[in-house]
């Protein structure tokens, strides 16, 4: 079976040699690399621009960052039919195509996010290993955290004021470089569509730009979310813990700092919403008033086919109520979870709508193609580019988050500065 036949869907007069090639999977690929760059664009705001309302998410959108790091890879190993050679985009990376910079974009970021976590983490680890040390009759599971707080401590256990100065200026110098890396990082995924001159929808120089701002969007969307998910839990917990430990803070101590933390957040996220939508109206504006030769197919893509999916679900569901919900006086904390949800979805749309929609009409400008999402699989090949495939993605962000904060902490952290 040709790749792509299994769920391609034809109309009218396409070419015998013509499938949806690229799935669920590409997809989910700029999907999650805006997740990586917005969630990092997030904690810079504060480390670079010192936006001190934002101090308390910085550190947690910044570990977040780094747990989604890996699954940025993910969707095109799955995709791939070879996958194990997908590790040659690594080994040997160079500039002469742009998924083969993806190797010195993708280290480069990764340097630049553990060390910067290393750095804001460094006064913790070192104060955690000397607490560790000192105690005696130690358990196995001490004595684990004591080894591998000691090995990334890398024998640095300097914690004077000075060189916790140090720290700081190298936090926001790692910070400020990081920014142009992380947009780069996902806009080359925007410039990879825009580069690919044979298809009509896909060929806009804005398409880079869409791409970062609407990272950015996802990225701090998702850090709300879970945000709030993560404090939801802690009150639950802190709750119960209260009842032998008094000491713990109050149930409405953490709801006070959650709705501050949130309504702050929220804040840019409606200013990143108002540029991602304007630059995206811009481009097509634009198109129609150009109306170059493909144009007529591209309406009807656009204007009919996936009416639904473009001005309901992305534009109307995605971009207008959460941007109502964030905008209404007295913003909830229920209000601001589906708002960053729906946003999620919004975006998740726009990735959809430009990776399936750009294959959703044939070369000969005569027919058209659908994808038909397989969900169950029937075979390896409908699991990688089916449903379960794009959850196995979505999940394996939050199972890492909870493995890294077992080591490194979100809450309840003194910074290094």
């Amino acid at each position: 079976m040709v790749h792509g036949e299994a769920w391609t869907l034809k109309e009218f007069f396409v070419y015998p040699n013509e499938y949806i090639y690229w799935s669920i999977q590409i997809v989910m690929y700029p999907f999650m690399t805006g997740l990586v760059a917005g969630a990092f664009v997030l904690s810079s705001l504060y480390h670079v621009f010192g936006v001190k309302q934002l101090k308390d998410i910085a550190r947690f959108s910044l570990v977040f960052s780094l747990a989604l790091l890996p699954v940025a890879m993910m969707p095109l190993l799955l995709h791939l039919q070879q996958p194990q050679r997908g590790i040659n985009v690594m080994m040997t990376p160079h500039f002469t195509s742009a998924i083969a910079a993806f190797g010195i974009v993708f280290t480069t970021y990764g340097m630049i996010v553990a060390s910067e976590i290393w750095f804001v983490y460094r006064r913790f680890i070192v104060e955690s290993v000397l607490e560790l040390r000192a105690k005696d009759g130690r358990s196995p599971v001490e004595s684990l955290r004591l080894l591998v707080y000691s090995v990334i401590s890398m024998g640095a256990m300097d914690i004077s004021e000075a060189a916790l100065h140090k720290d700081e200026r190298a936090v926001g110098i790692l910070a400020g470089i990081g920014i142009p890396v992380a947009c780069f990082l996902h806009g080359y995924a925007g410039f990879i569509f825009g580069s690919v001159k044979a298809n009509a929808l896909w060929m806009t120089p804005l398409m880079p730009v869409i791409f970062i701002c609407s990272a950015v969007v996802s990225g701090i969307a998702l850090c709300i979310a879970t945000y709030i998910v993560t404090m939801e839990i802690r009150k639950l917990i802190f709750a119960w813990r209260s009842k032998n430990d008094p000491d713990l803070p109050s149930t409405e101590e953490l709801k006070s700092a959650e709705i501050h933390v949130v309504t702050m957040t929220a804040k840019y996220l409606v200013m990143f919403m108002i540029l991602a939508i304007t630059l995206e109206m811009l481009d097509l504006i634009f198109r129609g008033y150009t109306a170059v030769k493909s144009w007529d197919i591209v309406r009807k893509v656009i204007y009919e086919k996936d009416f639904t999916k473009i001005f309901i679900l992305q534009y109307g569901l995605g971009n207008v109520v959460p941007f109502i919900l964030l905008l209404m006086p007295r913003l909830t904390i229920r209000r601001a979870l589906l708002a960053t949800l729906l946003v999620l979805m919004g975006v998740f749309m726009m990735r959809w709508n430009v990776v399936i929609g750009g294959q959703a009409f044939s070369a000969s400008f005569a027919g058209f193609m659908e994808y038909k999402l397989p969900l169950w699989p029937d075979s390896l090949e409908t699991f990688k580019e089916g449903l379960m495939g794009a959850l196995t993605v979505i999940v394996t962000p939050f199972v890492l988050f909870y493995l890294v904060t077992r080591i490194l902490p979100v809450f309840g952290v003194k910074d290094s500065h």
